[in-house]
């Protein structure tokens, strides 16, 4: 881990995120090419992998975003959490507005579920930009600690940053296998299901340089940005992947896969942290 840091740190944080968040789409895509090797996949072990990336994603919200970013805040008392407040709302609400105007279906809803302004558009392509985005926040929050790390801000460090990239990689791993499956059983060739599934997580190292290049720029926006980040990815969470685990009879696994996913990122961002 220690050869890790050293090479990160010797590195420019955008090439930084950007190395981090392709590592994030590699792990997605591993996941999606799980469709060459089975034919189907349980809906209990579906539920299981989408409680263990809420999981993830809400420990990250936490331990990585919006605690460095009070940490790293001026003032005391309540002026202290402000700048990770506003940051956290806007997150939720920039994710709100994707979700009621992009057009997406969530994975295991029917066709005239989708959400978002009403279009013809197939079936499989509502799935993906659904993925596509709840992947969005992962990346700029990769991206922005990454430049947190380089602005040299108190309670950003290049093990949290690493901690990050590597939860949200072992998260997407299953999120890849939950996309390309599905695309399969609706008949879609292996081949394709496989290039649908590691592209819902292509826009990762987009968000990713983004993020980095932004708060380098304009440093005084790392708290809100941080909280942005964190916000939205509570927003996606909430929205989106609770509610698909809540659909069949396996909520119990889908819970304890939530509490295992939360306990990994824990561990991850203390440990490394």
């Amino acid at each position: 881990m220690d050869s890790i840091e050293q090479y990160f740190e010797g590195i420019h944080p955008v090439m930084a995120a950007l190395i981090a968040t392709l590592f994030t789409w590699g792990m997605t895509a591993a996941g999606a090419a799980l469709v060459f090797a089975f034919k189907s996949m349980k809906r209990k072990l579906l539920d299981g992998m989408l409680g263990f990336t809420g999981g993830v994603m809400v420990a990250a919200s936490f331990w990585s975003l919006l605690s460095p970013a009070i940490e790293m805040s001026e003032g005391e008392r309540f002026m202290k959490a402000m700048p990770a407040a506003v940051g956290f709302i806007l997150g939720a609400l920039f994710l709100y507005a994707l979700d009621k105007f992009l057009p997406h279906l969530h994975i295991n809803f029917s066709r005239d579920e989708a959400e978002g302004v009403e279009t013809n558009w197939h079936k499989t392509t509502l799935l993906v930009l659904a993925i596509t985005l709840h992947n969005i926040p992962e990346g700029l929050a990769v991206g922005v600690l990454f430049g947190a790390v380089a602005e040299g801000y108190e309670g950003a460090s290049i093990g949290a940053a690493i901690a990050l990239a590597i939860g949200i990689g072992i998260q997407n791993f299953p999120e890849g296998f939950a996309v390309s499956m599905p695309l399969r059983r609706q008949g879609v060739s292996r081949g394709k299901s496989f290039w649908f599934g590691q592209l819902s997580a292509v826009v990762e190292p987009v968000a990713g340089v983004l993020g980095a290049l932004l708060v380098i720029q304009i440093e005084p926006i790392l708290p809100y940005a941080l909280a942005f980040a964190a916000g939205a990815m509570i927003y996606v969470v909430v929205e989106e992947v609770i509610p698909e685990t809540q659909r069949d009879k396996y909520t119990d696994i889908a819970t304890l896969g939530f509490i295992g996913g939360f306990v990994v990122m824990m561990l991850l961002d203390v440990g490394l942290g």
